[in-house]
């Protein structure tokens, strides 16, 4: 949930509700494709279409030139982001160090996903962009159709019938929706590989929780029908300057970038790459719906894993119920790894705790052993490769047979 990016006080409001030029959206940025083929990687780029019309535009590395002996078998991953991210976080820290890279190099077929409301997945076939009515979605919305929409145009291009998934923050949330809701996708996957995994927020110490939650965290609240159907974050070129500005101070994080960093993703800077930091802000934030915000802010008041709430008249309508129902993790049947932080302010150890123990008992919990280890820095660290990427590559070659020599 990388809500680091968002200003302080009015600022904030501004921020969030302020008229975006449309010219700010039409790709004057360096894209995921552009990325992977500046490093001598092929790269394609693919797009489909959501059961509800949504156009998702998604990336795919097929092989890694790093390979001496390529093989017509190159088991499939998916790699999907997180809150106000994009596919190009999966590659910011470059080819000997970025989770994408590091797959391609191991042999996998690489995928990278673009949940709707981003900046690659902005067109919807029968709404425009600019109608509230295309923002009228959650992370719910995201999990049911987005992932499974990409699972079976990444199924169908590569006629494997099992893929891999990899998630990052809310890219985990949408996992757990999917697996719950359509519990049919667990025979879809081989093996699951979640980063910072967010379902329960209960002991989350951001700042962002005790700022937002009492404006729209409770139906029928202030600010409850402002902040609905709106476009939260959009990807904006002042903004990204700004950022970058304050976060390449003499080639360390600047002061306020450190107390933004603190306030909303926890302590532990010290191990984030200036470098990647500044690639990562070309395109980020990257625009979402403020209903995704709003959703996660409930189960913060909650402390349930739960569907959006309504109200009570309209879950009644909608549910049949006046509380929305809990997702049920105990539908999640392929294999599952979790990677969590000690010191992720979003997604805390108690409720990882809490989650492993809704979760079936065979689930990996594997907390990465640095005590200073924060939300971001499984996208951003400089000991990511060390305490992220490779006990993944380790733990999801534990479902695979082939072996690769690489340069």
């Amino acid at each position: 949930m990388e809500i680091f990016y968002i200003l302080m006080g009015a600022s904030l409001l501004k921020v969030i509700f302020a008229g975006v030029d449309p010219t700010c959206h039409l790709k004057q940025f360096v894209t995921t494709e552009q990325r992977i083929c500046s490093h001598g990687y092929p790269a394609e780029s693919h797009f489909l279409e959501t059961s509800d019309g949504y156009v998702l535009n998604i990336f795919r590395i097929p092989y890694s030139p790093r390979l001496h002996n390529q093989s017509t078998y190159r088991p499939t991953v998916l790699l999907q982001h997180g809150l106000f991210s994009n596919s190009d976080c999966w590659l910011n820290s470059g080819p000997n160090n970025s989770l994408a890279y590091l797959l391609a190099d191991a042999g996998y077929d690489v995928w990278l996903g673009n949940a709707r409301g981003n900046i690659y997945s902005r067109n919807n076939t029968k709404i425009s962009v600019n109608n509230p009515s295309f923002w009228h979605f959650d992370w719910h919305e995201i999990g049911i159709n987005d992932i499974a929409a990409m699972i079976d145009f990444i199924t169908n291009i590569t006629s494997q019938t099992k893929i891999h998934y990899v998630g990052h923050s809310q890219g985990t949330t949408v996992y757990f929706v999917l697996m719950s809701e359509r519990p049919e996708y667990n025979n879809k996957i081989k093996s699951s590989h979640l980063l910072a995994p967010c379902a329960y927020f209960g002991h989350g110490t951001s700042f962002v929780f005790d700022m937002l939650t009492p404006l729209v965290g409770i139906p029928g609240g202030m600010y409850n029908k402002i902040f609905e159907d709106t476009e939260l974050l959009p990807q904006n070129d002042m903004f990204n300057r700004l950022a970058d500005t304050a976060c390449s101070v003499d080639g360390t994080l600047g002061f306020v970038c450190k107390n933004l960093y603190f306030l909303f993703i926890g302590a532990g800077y010290q191990n984030t790459n200036t470098t990647s930091l500044q690639v990562l802000i070309e395109t980020h934030p990257a625009g979402a719906s403020s209903n995704q915000v709003t959703h996660f802010l409930q189960l913060y008041v909650s402390r349930k894993f739960r569907k959006f709430d309504w109200g009570e008249k309209k879950n009644m309508a909608i549910y049949g119920q006046i509380v929305p129902p809990d997702y049920n993790l105990s539908k999640l049947s392929a294999p599952v790894n979790l990677y969590s932080g000690h010191n992720d302010g979003l997604c805390d150890p108690k409720d990882v705790d809490k989650l492993v123990a809704d979760l079936p008992s065979y689930v990996v919990d594997y907390r990465i052993p640095d005590s200073t280890f924060n939300h971001l820095d499984f996208i951003v660290g400089n000991n990511m490769k060390e305490l992220v990427n490779e006990p993944v590559l380790r733990n999801m070659g534990e479902h695979e047979i082939f072996n690769y020599t690489t340069n």
